[in-house]
């Protein structure tokens, strides 16, 4: 008998100066939502809650330490349970390190809304991730 369970991640809503904080994914097949932008999170670890996970998660990706991470909501269908949290992005851009995916970029409501955004390292307009635009436009909604 298989586990069939789904997998529980932990993402994060970054808000800076009205615009919002993606990552460009690896655009590599094998991964879910390749060479599309997304939130930034991961994986929860077996000993760990989803606050302490995007905490690590958004330090390991990008090396900024989010401050009492707030729960928007979550996001599950039959492969994954995302929890989703929002914390503001006190420090420019040019002051992340991105290490994991292709590229980051502060995306505003409109891209967001017309599902692309562009990426001066891909040198191209991508795709937002449809469950990642959902929930951002959701985010935004409520925010306003």
């Amino acid at each position: 008998m298989s586990n069939n369970l789904p997998i529980e991640v932990a993402i994060a809503i970054l808000p800076h100066e009205g615009k919002f904080l993606m990552q460009l994914r690896d655009n590599i097949p094998t991964i879910l939502y390749p060479g599309l932008w997304g939130l930034f999170g991961g994986h929860i670890e077996p000993d760990e809650t989803p606050e302490i996970a995007v905490e690590r998660e958004i330090l390991e990706e990008i090396g900024y330490q989010i401050a009492e991470p707030k729960k928007f909501g979550c996001y599950s269908d039959d492969r994954i349970i995302r929890h989703v949290f929002y914390a503001p992005l006190t420090v420019e851009i040019d002051k992340l390190v991105l290490s994991e995916g292709w590229d980051l970029g502060l995306i505003g409501p409109v891209q967001i809304e017309a599902g692309f955004a562009y990426s001066a390292i891909a040198g191209e307009e991508r795709p937002l991730g449809a469950v990642h635009q959902q929930i951002m436009m959701d985010f935004i909604e409520w925010w306003a």
